[in-house]
C-alpha cells in the first residue's frame, strides 16, 4: 500500500531535517557534475545490467504535464500511471500549474516508477514560469541590459534552489542563443541579448550558479537559435550559414556553457543546410504541433540538427568534446511534427545522438518506434544503453536514489521567499532602459499631482482584465491617477475611436505596450492591429506620449516616430514596478540596450538617469524658467 503524503515519508523527512529546537532547515543539495560520479556508474551499470530492452528505452522518454488535482480513478491520472508502470519512461516534465497540486503528482508519480524519475521544467525566468503563484524573474534579455554577470549566477542559484524545492531536478535552461535577428518571434528577450561575449558570460554565469545549487542546467538551443524569423513550434526555421560563421557567432556561448561544465545541451529544431544538406518533405498527412495556433508554416526543408548525427554527433560531442546529456527540444513541435511521425522522430533522434526524447505527443509510438530500430539493426542496444547510463547516473549523483520524494512541508519556505522577491526587484530596476526621450517627458514627477495621465495599454494576450494592474498600482503608489483603457486584438473600431478620443484630452499618455513572445502563436512579439492603429493616430495627433516595451524591444522599429520609449523587456511584475519607478523619478536609469535597433540605435544605448524627487524636478523646472 502506497503511503499517504501526509504519513510515512513525511515523517521520515521531518526526522531528517528538524534541528534541536524543532525548526525545520532548508535542505540543501550538492553540486551537480557534469562528469558522472564512480557510484553512479556502478549503480547505472548495475540497473542496465538487469533491464529489458524497453526499460532501457522508456529510461530515454520523458513525457510532458500540466499538473492539476487528479482523481486516481480518472482516466488522466490512469494513463499517466500507465506510462510510468508499464512504459517506464524516465522524466516528467512540468509545465503550467498550481504548486501543491504539481508536486503532489509527481510524488505519485515517483511511488509508481521503478527507478526514480527524473522531473524537469522550463525555468528560463525562475518558478514562475511554470508554478502558479511564484516569482517571475525577469526575462534573460532584462538581465544582459543590466550588464552584471552576478545577477545571472544568483538567479541561476535562486532557480535550482527553488526547482529542488518544487522536486524539479533539471532545469532547461539557460537559452544561450545570440539574438541577432531582430524579427526573431521566439527567441527575442528569452536571450541575453546580441553580444555574442555577453550571451557566453552570462550563461557560463547562470551554469554556474545553478548546478552549485543541485539541479543539471540545460543549454540551449543547439547551435543557435537566434538568427531566425521562424518559430519552431509553427514551423522549421532555417539558418542558412557556414561552420566558419557558426564558430565565429551562434557556437561562442555554447563553448562557454561546457567549459562551465554545464550539464546538458538541448538542439534545437532548426535547419542548418550548409552543416546537414539531407532534405525533407512535407508528410502528406502532416500535424500541426501541439504549440502552434491555427496557422503553421510549411515548405521543402533539410534535416533539423536535432535529428542529425553531423549537428549532434560530429559538431556537438566530437568538436565541441560535450559528453553529457543532449536533450531533444519538445518531439510535439511543429518543426518535427510536419516532416515526420512520433515514432521516426524518435528514431532518428536516437541515431543523431540524443539521449533524452521530449514529450512525445505518443509516447508508446515512440517506444514502438524505437525498439522496432534495435531489432531491425537500424540501431543497437549498445546505442540505447550509452544513452540510459547517462541518465540513471545523473539521477543517482542527484541524489533521486536515495530521496526522490519532494517534502511539501518545506515548499512554502523555500519557494517565493523575500530573497526571491528582492532579486527580481533588484534585477528590474537596474535593467530598466531609456532609449529615447527627445520630447524631454521623463521623469514625469514634473507633472502637477493632479495632471491627467491617460494609459493605453495594448495587449498581445487575451488578459485585458489584468494584464496593466502592476504597473498602474506603481503609480498609484506615488498618488498619480491613471486612466487606462486596454486594446487587444478583440478590440473594436468603436473603441480604438473612444480610447484615442480620452488620450487626446489628457496631460500625458502612457502607451504600455505589450507584444510579448508568444510561442507558436502567428502574432508573437507583435502589438495587435487595433492597438498598433491607435498609437499610430496619436502619434500622428503629436501627444505628448511615453512609449514602454513591456515585452519586443524591437517594436520602436514599427513606431520611430514615438520620441519617448523605454524598455523593461517583459511584463513581469518587477519590470512593471520598476518601469512605473523609473517614470517617477524614483530609481536610478542604468539600464542598456543588449541587442541594437536596426537603422536607430546601437546596441549599448541607454540615456543615464539619477532618480529626482518630484521637489526636485519642480526647483530644476522654477530655475530654468527664471533665467
Amino acid at each position: 500500500m502506497l503511503a499517504p503524503f501526509g504519513g510515512l515519508h513525511a515523517q521520515q523527512a521531518k526526522r531528517k531535517t528538524e534541528t534541536k529546537n524543532g525548526a525545520q532547515p532548508a535542505v540543501s543539495f550538492a553540486p551537480y557534475h557534469r562528469q558522472p560520479s564512480k557510484k553512479a556508474l556502478a549503480w547505472a551499470n548495475a540497473k542496465l545490467r538487469r533491464m529489458p530492452l524497453d526499460e532501457k528505452i522508456g529510461q530515454m522518454i520523458a513525457v510532458g504535464i500540466n499538473a492539476t488535482f487528479l482523481n486516481q480513478e480518472s482516466a488522466e491520472f490512469k494513463e499517466l500511471r500507465r506510462q510510468v508502470e508499464q512504459n517506464h519512461i524516465g522524466g516528467l516534465i512540468l509545465f503550467r500549474g498550481p504548486v501543491y497540486e504539481s508536486v503532489h503528482l509527481v510524488n505519485r508519480m515517483q511511488q509508481f516508477a521503478r527507478e526514480p524519475l527524473l522531473v524537469s521544467a522550463d525555468l528560463e525566468a525562475g518558478s514562475g514560469m511554470r508554478f502558479d503563484d511564484t516569482i517571475n524573474f525577469p526575462w534573460n534579455m532584462a538581465v544582459g541590459a543590466t550588464g552584471n554577470t552576478v545577477y545571472a549566477r544568483r538567479q541561476g542559484a535562486l532557480t535550482a534552489r527553488e526547482a529542488r524545492a518544487l522536486g524539479v531536478a533539471q532545469i532547461f535552461a539557460p537559452v544561450v542563443d545570440v539574438n541577432n535577428n531582430a524579427a526573431n518571434p521566439v527567441i527575442n528577450v528569452r536571450s541575453y541579448g546580441e553580444d555574442l561575449q555577453a550571451v557566453a558570460a552570462m550563461g557560463a554565469a547562470f551554469i554556474e550558479g545553478a548546478q552549485s545549487a543541485g539541479v543539471i542546467a540545460t543549454a540551449k538551443h543547439f547551435p543557435g537559435h537566434g538568427d531566425t524569423a521562424v518559430d519552431s513550434h509553427r514551423g522549421l526555421p532555417v539558418i542558412n550559414v557556414s561552420r566558419a560563421r557558426l564558430d565565429a557567432v551562434e557556437l561562442v556561448p555554447f563553448r562557454a556553457a561546457i567549459t562551465a561544465g554545464v550539464g546538458a545541451v538541448m538542439p534545437g529544431h532548426i535547419g542548418l543546410p550548409q552543416i546537414e544538406p539531407t532534405t525533407i518533405t512535407p508528410r502528406e498527412n502532416r500535424q500541426a504541433g501541439t504549440y502552434a495556433d491555427k496557422e503553421i508554416i510549411v515548405e521543402n526543408a533539410t534535416l533539423p540538427g536535432s535529428l542529425s548525427p553531423k549537428v549532434i554527433d560530429e559538431l556537438l560531442r566530437h568538436d565541441l568534446g560535450f559528453d553529457g546529456i543532449v536533450v531533444t527540444d519538445a518531439l510535439d513541435m511543429s518543426g518535427l511534427t510536419i516532416y515526420f511521425t512520433q515514432g521516426e522522430e524518435g528514431v532518428r533522434a536516437v541515431e543523431a545522438g540524443a539521449d533524452m526524447l521530449l514529450k512525445p505527443s505518443d509516447p508508446d509510438a515512440v517506444l514502438k518506434g524505437v525498439r522496432e530500430a534495435v531489432q531491425s539493426g537500424r540501431l543497437t542496444e549498445r546505442r540505447i544503453e550509452e544513452s540510459a547510463r547517462r541518465i540513471l547516473a545523473a539521477k543517482y549523483d542527484l541524489g533521486l536514489v536515495k530521496q526522490r520524494i519532494t517534502p511539501l512541508e518545506q515548499i512554502d519556505r523555500i519557494v517565493s521567499s523575500n530573497e526571491a522577491v528582492q532579486l527580481a526587484q533588484e534585477i528590474a530596476e537596474h535593467a530598466v532602459t531609456l532609449v529615447r526621450d527627445d520630447a524631454h517627458l521623463l521623469p514625469i514627477a514634473a507633472l502637477k499631482p493632479d495632471a491627467r495621465i491617460f494609459n493605453l495599454a495594448i495587449t498581445n494576450g487575451e488578459d485585458r482584465l489584468f494584464i496593466a494592474q502592476p504597473f498602474i498600482a506603481a503609480l498609484a503608489h506615488d498618488g498619480r491617477k491613471v486612466e487606462t483603457v486596454v486594446l487587444d486584438e478583440r478590440s473594436s473600431e468603436d473603441e480604438v475611436k473612444k480610447a484615442v478620443e480620452r488620450a487626446k484630452r489628457a496631460d500625458l499618455v502612457i502607451v504600455s505596450m505589450y507584444g510579448r513572445v508568444r510561442t507558436g502563436q502567428s502574432n508573437s512579439g507583435a502589438l495587435p492591429e487595433p492597438g498598433a492603429r491607435a498609437l499610430a493616430k496619436l502619434i500622428e495627433h503629436k501627444a505628448p506620449l511615453v512609449g514602454i516595451s513591456f515585452g519586443n524591444p524591437y517594436l520602436l522599429m514599427n513606431f520611430p516616430e514615438l520620441k519617448t520609449y523605454l524598455v523593461a523587456y517583459g511584463d513581469m511584475p518587477s519590470l512593471q514596478r520598476a518601469a512605473a519607478r523609473a517614470l517617477l523619478g524614483e530609481i536610478d536609469v542604468v539600464g542598456r540596450l543588449p541587442i541594437s535597433l536596426p537603422q536607430l540605435y546601437a546596441r549599448g544605448t541607454g540615456i543615464q538617469l539619477k532618480a529626482q524627487t518630484r521637489a526636485q524636478v519642480e526647483t530644476k523646472s522654477s530655475a530654468t524658467a527664471n533665467k
